[in-house]
């Protein structure tokens, strides 16, 4: 269901019975490292910066965006928006 490098791929996932009887399958919500990572260092936040150009860049892959969220100890790409600096994970971890 997931991509091998995705966060959510080793997570568990359930079954919910929606209000009109339909039966989807739910993934448990990726929840960022407690401790903090190591950071090769920052990248200062420019007004049109995306996360998935960011991780092109940094990580190598568009589709690890994901990897600076944990880097900066948040679960959404959203709440990096008003960040001055974005943490950039050591060796792409």
């Amino acid at each position: 269901m997931f991509a091998q490098d995705s966060r959510y791929v080793n997570l568990a996932q359930y079954t919910v019975t929606m209000p009109n009887g339909q039966i989807v399958t739910a993934t448990r919500v990726a929840v960022p490292p407690q401790v903090g990572l190591a950071l090769a260092g920052f990248h200062p936040r420019v007004t049109g910066d995306r996360l998935d150009l960011l991780a092109a860049r940094y990580l190598s892959d568009p589709t690890l965006f994901w990897k600076l969220c944990d880097a900066n100890n948040t679960p959404a790409p959203a709440a990096l928006v008003a960040r001055p600096l974005i943490g950039i994970p050591l060796g792409g971890q």
